[in-house]
């Protein structure tokens, strides 16, 4: 008979990450970050939190539904016209003031221009989410000299851009190669171990094949030894695998996202955050790591159906 569990546990070569007043221990929990877009164009929600006020209300309603981290967008990675600098951090850095002012929740600025990174790390985030994966060396400069925590995301291509069919070997073992390279390069840049964390980067110039053998192989990504991110919330893979539209996709995108999290990931970044808060808090007590809300069925002296 089968009792093992059915969890991949990544041994972490950092399992304590400190992000301000914040400890997250990623040997003993799933850490929720919620999505707050200040783009009029954004993926899922269309421009809902692109005013000033909405970005700010969503982002404090988020850590009130549960979430342990925000991660604060101004420019979206599907091709279109170049965000300038400025234009971007006027719209995530308010935000980060705003939100550090009134909560000690972890704060990212998804971001890969250094001059932005610099602005929003100043302002209160403690980590830059780099859909980039790190390539441009200035950015890297600025994490290093301010201390602040990486995310390390895989792509083909720049943000923006339009790139033709996208073609892998193995596909997680190409995301793999990538990732260790990537991390090798922020450590030779003067980037600490224990502030760095990855991401396979799911739909980014990968199409739906691509990134169900991402989710069905985490693992292999978590192996590397440092707090992995699923970013699969409402993503086209969910659609396009079910044949559901956008805001048709929270199911199928917390399935993905259980399925991320029994293969080893740490961070999970969602849309629905409540709906999230309660798949972790599943996962969390299964694996022993949280104690239910209450006990009451069959706790009795009589047993109960």
């Amino acid at each position: 008979m089968h009792t093992g569990s059915p969890q991949f546990v990544p041994q972490l070569l950092h399992a304590r990450h400190h992000f301000g007043q914040r400890t997250l221990d990623f040997d003993r929990q799933i850490a929720l970050m919620a999505i707050i877009n200040r783009t009029p164009d954004s993926f899922y929600d269309g421009g809902r939190t692109f005013a000033l006020q909405a970005a700010v209300d969503a982002s404090l309603q988020a850590v009130a539904d549960g979430a342990d981290w925000v991660d604060i967008g101004g420019a979206p990675f599907a091709p279109g016209p170049a965000i300038p600098a400025a234009e971007e951090a006027d719209r995530i850095v308010p935000v980060i003031q705003a939100v550090r002012h009134a909560s000690d929740v972890v704060i990212s600025a998804d971001t890969f221009l250094p001059e932005v990174a610099e602005q929003a790390i100043k302002a209160g985030a403690n980590v830059v989410n780099d859909t980039t994966g790190l390539r441009n060396r200035d950015l890297a400069a600025v994490i290093a000299q301010t201390g602040a925590h990486v995310v390390i995301t895989h792509s083909l291509a720049k943000p923006r851009t339009i790139v033709g069919r996208p073609t892998y070997t193995d596909v997680v073992a190409d995301v793999a190669e990538f990732l260790v390279r990537q991390v090798e390069l922020a450590v030779s840049l003067g980037i600490s171990e224990d502030r760095i964390l990855v991401d396979p980067g799911h739909d980014l110039n990968k199409n739906t094949l691509h990134s169900l053998e991402i989710t069905r192989r985490f693992s292999e990504i978590a192996r590397l030894g440092y707090p992995t991110l699923a970013a699969v919330s409402n993503k086209d893979f969910i659609g396009e695998t079910l044949n559901v539209p956008k805001p048709e996709r929270v199911e199928g995108s917390l399935a993905a996202a259980v399925m991320c999290t029994l293969g080893g990931a740490r961070i999970l970044r969602m849309h629905n955050v409540a709906a999230a808060r309660s798949a972790i808090n599943i996962v969390e007590a299964a694996m022993g790591w949280r104690r239910p809300a209450y006990l009451r069925h069959n706790m009795g002296e009589f047993n109960e159906p």
